[in-house]
């Protein structure tokens, strides 16, 4: 889940004093959800449309980001497939549409004893100060501000990697891919044989770092559009040659969250197309353009994505007292409620939620976001009633992974078979498909999806299927 809320910087001038913002009497229930990922902003949405229409409650949504956009699709959009601008979402307009306040801002502390949320002031990309700091009040606090990826503290990744945390990280990572072929192509031609064909190599070379699903669906989306991107007017580079993806895991099979058998089967498709699959393989260091393993492997790249590891923003540990884990989550009950403040509750991958019937916590999935915010709704409705929360029980409908335009492997479980089926093919590239309608359709109802759908379809036709600036 996207966290983009979480600081980067010192938010407060030294001596800065934050306004008491003060609250009318009888104003309505005070919901305030930071976060606008996949969870956070299907409560607001969903919340507005119910409670706060009525004017039962009033709903505030705070993220630093201007747009939203699916996380499981940053991949698509640093590959260069997916056209960002026709699936970001506008958090003015949704709020506007559905009855809840967008507030931007970035959270960078909290008042537990006045219920407040402190947002740093808001500084525009030349410095110059939009907005003060505030503070927001609530009655109900919900975080859902999502994870991060976690470098495990292994030396240059902050430096010379790019992790798909946020769109913004995306998009950058498809401009350096652009820039890498147009250099590979406009390097000068030697011919140091005298057969007359240029021996220059032209090397476009990416490393990715974790072959879980994000990993993995990179490098299958990413062997299709450089194919794409160099057939337009590239041609001086030789995709057999020069190109070269390769796949590192720490673990001895990619996709360890998956039955072996998809695993063996995603390796497969993934060598038949040429990635280079490193499994067993730590990396101990990432140099400018090269990753170096433990081993002292070294693997020469022009471009390095770090996809492994997931750990919530560090922020969260910080927060008055709140408890949290060894990855920063908070702790909470079944009730999704944090265990020291029954007025703040957590969500999504921010939140370490017991997995009830097992020994485990509620996986980061995007599905799991989804069903927590669905709960979080019916647990609003009791709150605001006096009546008694109920416990969170999590329904796994398994994991898929999409391999781009080639193949979709993934594991059907528990709820729906009672037991465990592993699928691939067609019916399971519908299945990932229908888990972006599923979250399109929580934020915008059957029209504007099957409209947008259309246009989009339509569009496609007439437009590259790559991203080319």
């Amino acid at each position: 889940m996207n966290d983009s809320t979480a600081p980067t910087t010192p938010p407060l001038p030294s001596g800065e004093r934050l306004p008491v913002p003060v609250r009318p009497p009888g104003a309505p229930h005070q919901v305030v959800i930071v976060g606008g990922g996949a969870g956070g902003l299907e409560l607001a949405t969903r919340l507005g449309d119910t409670l706060g229409q009525r004017g039962r409650v009033a709903v505030t949504l705070v993220d630093r980001a201007r747009t939203h956009v699916w996380k499981p699709k940053l991949h698509e959009i640093a590959a260069g497939s997916m056209n960002m601008d026709a699936h970001e979402l506008d958090y003015l307009a949704q709020a506007h549409w559905h009855h809840f306040e967008y507030r931007t801002g970035q959270m960078v502390g909290l008042d537990r004893t006045r219920r407040e949320v402190l947002l740093a002031p808001l500084v525009d990309d030349e410095g110059q100060r939009v907005i003060d700091a505030r503070r927001v009040p609530y009655d109900t606090l919900v975080m859902a501000v999502g994870s991060l990826t976690n470098d495990f503290g292994t030396p240059g990744v902050a430096e010379h990697a790019i992790k798909l945390e946020t769109a913004a990280d995306a998009r950058r990572f498809n401009q350096r891919l652009i820039n890498a072929a147009l250099r590979a192509h406009s390097r000068a031609d030697h011919d140091t044989d005298g057969d007359g064909v240029s021996d220059t190599p032209r090397h476009l070379r990416v490393a990715i770092i974790g072959a879980g699903a994000t990993g993995v669906e990179l490098a299958a989306e990413l062997h299709h559009t450089l194919r794409e991107l160099v057939s337009y007017g590239l041609q001086r580079i030789q995709v057999d040659r020069d190109l070269r993806i390769d796949l590192i895991e720490a673990a001895d099979r990619i996709l360890p969250g998956l039955p072996p058998r998809l695993s063996t089967a995603a390796e497969e498709l993934l060598r038949n197309l040429g990635v280079q699959v490193h499994t067993s393989a730590r990396v101990a260091a990432v140099e400018p353009q090269s990753v170096v393993l433990a081993d002292g492997r070294r693997i020469d790249a022009d471009l390095i994505v770090w996809a492994a590891g997931v750990q919530a923003p560090a922020f969260l540990a910080e927060l008055d007292g709140l408890e949290t884990n060894r990855i920063h989550q908070l702790v909470v009950n079944a009730t999704l409620q944090t265990t020291r403040d029954n007025h703040v509750f957590a969500l999504g991958d921010c939140a370490a939620c017991p997995w009830l019937g097992t020994d485990k916590l509620v996986p980061p999935r995007a599905q799991a976001a989804h069903q927590q915010a669905s709960f979080m709704l019916g647990q609003l409705r009791r709150r605001l009633a006096g009546e008694p929360l109920r416990e969170f029980r999590y329904r796994d409908f398994g994991s898929l992974v999409s391999l781009g335009d080639y193949s979709t492997v993934g594991s059907l479980m528990g709820a729906l078979v009672g037991g465990n089926m592993v699928f691939e093919g067609l019916f399971a590239k519908l299945m990932y498909k229908s888990l972006y309608k599923q979250h399109e359709l929580a934020l915008h109802g059957w029209p504007k999806v099957a409209l947008d759908t259309i246009a989009r379809a339509i569009t496609r036709r007439t437009e590259p299927h790559v991203k080319l600036h």
